[in-house]
């Protein structure tokens, strides 16, 4: 799911940017630079957002940009976070599920010395429209 959101960076003191979303109690971060504030900002808002989903919280409309006001030497930008991207980066988890196949089916699969796991994965992934690990980008 995506998500955008304003943010007010605020410079700080001794150098670097306080980025705060009005619509998040709590949802506060901060960064060295405008681009690490930014990142910061986007990790944060990703991560908020993802534990409002885990607690099927209600989660706040997004401010309009005009309506978002800051102090003179604030600014406001808008932020985009995907929480599917945000879990598959950070949520790798490993959960185990109890399943049912046929016992010949099970007996080839053996033979073959396929993953069993890792086919099921590949077969989520594909029935829910998500990128296989074999599609994923190499670094």
């Amino acid at each position: 799911m995506k998500y955008v959101y304003p943010a007010i960076f605020t410079p700080e003191s001794g150098g670097g940017f306080c980025v705060l979303f009005p619509d998040l109690p709590g949802c506060v971060t901060c960064g060295d630079t405008i681009a690490n504030a930014i990142e910061m900002g986007r990790d944060a808002l990703a991560m908020w957002l993802c534990d409002a989903e885990d607690k099927h919280e209600v989660i706040p409309q997004a401010s309009k940009l005009a309506d978002v006001k800051c102090d003179k030497d604030s600014f406001v930008n808008l932020i985009v976070a995907d929480t599917v991207e945000y879990r598959r980066e950070n949520d790798n988890r490993a959960v185990k599920k109890t399943l049912s196949i046929p016992s010949w089916l099970n007996v080839q699969g053996e033979k073959a010395g396929v993953s069993f796991s890792q086919i099921l994965q590949d077969a989520l992934k594909n029935h829910l429209g998500l990128e296989s690990r074999s599609a994923r980008k190499q670094p």
